[in-house]
């Protein structure tokens, strides 16, 4: 989970740069998206907004929380947000797809979202739901024997 929790730090920080760049105008619209001009892919990119400020406030809680021992809470934070910050990463590839454009520098950011979250989603659901591997614990091996029906 270090490696999850360096990759939310790196990304949730990098979406709060990525919005105020974006809000700010400071990007060159050359290093931007295909069409950025467009006022339709404008309104799409801001659509992101409410979802990435959320995945990056939900991440950088959650990183906050475990500095003060909260486990309980540190889990369910940090299952929000990494599901939150795939479901950005899904939307955009997607939509990329949809559109047929194939752009290396936007896709390789939105699969990095899409992707580096799934390790810790199941490991963190795996916990959540009891299963016994994702607590360092061994399964019960069953013996044959105990699967013969009583006679």
């Amino acid at each position: 989970m270090t490696l999850t929790k360096a990759s939310m730090a790196l990304t949730d920080l990098g979406f709060l740069v990525y919005w105020a760049v974006t809000v700010t105008a400071l990007l060159p619209a050359e290093y931007a998206y295909r069409d950025y001009d467009n006022p339709v892919l404008a309104d799409w990119n801001y659509s992101f907004l409410p979802l990435d400020l959320l995945a990056s406030l939900t991440g950088i809680a959650a990183l906050l929380t475990g500095c003060r021992g909260r486990r309980a809470a540190v889990r369910s934070l940090m299952l929000l947000s990494l599901a939150l910050t795939s479901a950005a990463g899904l939307q955009a590839v997607a939509f990329w797809a949809l559109r047929g454009d194939f752009t290396p520098g936007w896709w390789a950011p939105n699969l990095f979202l899409l992707l580096f979250p799934l390790p810790g989603i199941v490991h963190l659901a795996r916990r959540d739901l009891g299963w016994p591997e994702a607590r360092g614990l061994k399964p019960e091996v069953l013996k044959p024997e105990a699967l013969k029906p009583e006679a």
